[in-house]
């Protein structure tokens, strides 16, 4: 494939498998290479930087890239959906090296609630060194986007993930400062994956919970530490099914619903000044918990990232 170097402002390139590690039953670390990612950076920290990989199609080959423009998105949507692959969002875990060395570290959920196996989960778990992807990822100097991690000058951080976004609150933690101070619940399938992903380097004032489901229902383990942790009461009322927004992305500038999130909020019975909350997984569950701090508890949605990084029975867009 011929490099898009001179003529998109992010990286849209082949990279290989260097390195396949399975980190616990339900997630496999894989590390990426290629001449491409030499231009990989962003501007400070990673913390959730969010790229985009590509996988084989259903006959095994990648689409090409070759001389993409800025047209390239849609030109790549023109291409049946059975002949261009499938494109899923992911978090970066690590960058390692430098130049041509440089590696991409990223951490894949090998299956979902009830075994549901998308096209990531399954490659990752037949992914061999050698097998080749494309990525979408920051080039160093340009703006890209994709980090939603914002604390500001928040006194504590509330941190809540299924196992999509644990690998994306890891790499939060290790990118925190030392006087950093809060908790994050980290909700995964199995015992077997409690700390499967993280060095242990969360600051000492962040406590790490995990929350290993091992039969019971996705999501009711965050509902009930997060209402712990805030001091109220049990869960409400599901949330109706008709009220899930599957492509739910809420941040301090940005509400998929079209909503101003930029008005102030005065608390209603609770003091949550100083606290950001970054909340991330299953659409409904983080539905559920958005209810719970902005509806029940009344905080600042300036405060706040909600974001739904899949839905149970939807098939994720590209």
């Amino acid at each position: 494939m011929t490099s898009t170097r001179d003529v998109l402002p992010l990286i849209l390139d082949e990279v290989e498998v260097m390195a396949v590690q399975r980190r616990s039953p339900s997630f496999v670390r894989i590390e990426l290479g290629g001449p491409a990612l030499a231009d990989f950076g962003v501007e400070g920290p990673l913390y959730d930087q969010r790229i985009k990989l590509v996988f084989p199609n259903d006959a095994g080959a990648l689409p090409s890239f070759e001389g993409a423009d800025d047209s390239w998105w849609d030109s790549w949507l023109r291409i049946p959906e059975s002949e261009r692959g499938h494109m899923r969002t992911y978090t970066v875990r690590a960058v390692r090296g430098a130049g041509v060395e440089t590696r991409m570290v990223v951490d894949l959920v090998l299956h979902l609630a009830d075994d549901a196996t998308g096209p990531g989960s399954a490659w990752a778990a037949r992914a061999s060194v050698g097998d080749r992807l494309v990525t979408m990822a920051p080039r160093r100097g340009v703006p890209y986007g994709g980090i939603e991690f914002d604390p500001g000058t928040a006194k504590e951080l509330l941190l809540v993930a299924d196992e999509t976004a644990v690998p994306a609150v890891c790499s939060i933690l290790e990118d925190l400062g030392p006087g950093a101070r809060g908790v994050a619940f980290l909700e995964v399938p199995v015992s077997g994956d409690v700390s499967a992903l993280t060095n242990q380097l969360a600051p000492p004032k962040v406590e790490v919970v995990w929350l290993p489901r091992d039969g019971v229902p996705l999501g009711s383990l965050l509902d009930r530490e997060v209402r712990r942790h805030l001091g109220v009461g049990e869960g409400a009322a599901p949330v109706p099914d008709a009220e899930v927004d599957p492509d739910l992305w809420e941040t301090p500038a940005y509400s998929s619903s079209g909503e101003d999130v930029d008005i102030p909020v005065a608390p209603v019975g609770h003091d949550l000044d100083g606290l950001y909350a970054w909340i991330a997984g299953e659409s409904k569950v983080v539905t559920g918990l958005r209810r719970l701090l902005v509806s029940e508890l009344g905080m600042d949605r300036r405060q706040v990232a909600f974001m739904g990084y899949w839905r149970r029975g939807v098939a994720m867009r590209s």
